[in-house]
């Protein structure tokens, strides 16, 4: 489990990035797969979710997933509409007791909360999701919902520069948005460069006024620690795991 040092700091929300230790998947899985669009044994993914809703002091039904797609759709989470299908890459709410997640396996997943509006939010923002403007999307919702924002982020596991390979087309196409994306790339080869999706999301965030955590980790590095779908391409494996991270704002006593 990994957690943000600011964001620790803040009493009014609780937070974790989930490795993929310490659930229940085998083989591939192991062990805390909550990824309900993997191919596991949905009875394991169940209990992975319960051990998360425990860990951050919800009931089962009170952790709130999405149907994630790399779009740039926001949801509002209310109490007319969390027992519904979430489909989007952003979720934000003021409801308290109720945690919401994003899943991951090389995307980054983003945690921010505004205190002065007691809102959280989380963030799925692969590369495509971040390129269509979902942190954007997702901060002027929160912005609508409430004024003198004071928000605070982090930025969590996700795959790191050197690992990330992409071909001139993917390159030529973020320069085609906008000449200022060179600074995101490295050359590996004359076909190949590197893209900094860390970097790339974090500026977005930066140059929102958020005041920005990192917890600088190489998903596609660190296999004991994170899934990676690149790593589980490279292998040649079927299918792979996501793992979760989540925040909440516990109900006061």
């Amino acid at each position: 489990m990994f957690f943000s040092k600011k964001l620790k700091k803040i009493k009014q929300i609780k937070h974790c990035f989930f490795s993929r230790r310490n659930g229940f998947s085998k083989g591939i899985y192991k062990s805390l797969n909550c990824g309900k669009g993997s191919k596991d044994k949905m009875e394991n993914i169940r209990k992975n979710l319960s051990y998360v809703a425990k860990k951050m002091n919800v009931e089962k039904n009170k952790l709130i997933l999405m149907h994630q797609s790399h779009s740039n759709k926001v949801v509002e989470i209310k109490k007319n509409n969390y027992k519904k299908k979430v489909i989007a890459d952003a979720m934000i709410t003021k409801m308290k007791g109720f945690a919401i997640g994003v899943v991951t396996a090389d995307c980054v997943p983003i945690i921010l909360y505004d205190l002065n509006n007691e809102i959280i939010a989380c963030i799925h923002a692969g590369w495509k999701g971040a390129f269509l403007g979902i942190i954007k999307n997702t901060i002027s919702k929160i912005k609508k919902i409430g004024s003198n924002n004071k928000i605070y982020g982090c930025v969590g596991p996700c795959i790191g520069k050197k690992s990330y390979e992409v071909n001139k087309d993917f390159y030529k196409m973020f320069l085609a948005k906008s000449r200022n994306n060179k600074i995101y790339f490295t050359n590996k080869n004359k076909m190949k460069k590197l893209f900094n999706l860390r970097k790339f999301v974090t500026d977005k965030l930066i140059k929102a006024n958020i005041k920005v955590d990192q917890i600088d980790r190489d998903t596609f590095a660190e296999k004991s620690n994170f899934f990676s779908y690149r790593r589980s391409c490279k292998l040649k494996q079927k299918d792979y795991g996501r793992c979760i991270s989540t925040v909440s704002m516990p109900e006061l006593n």
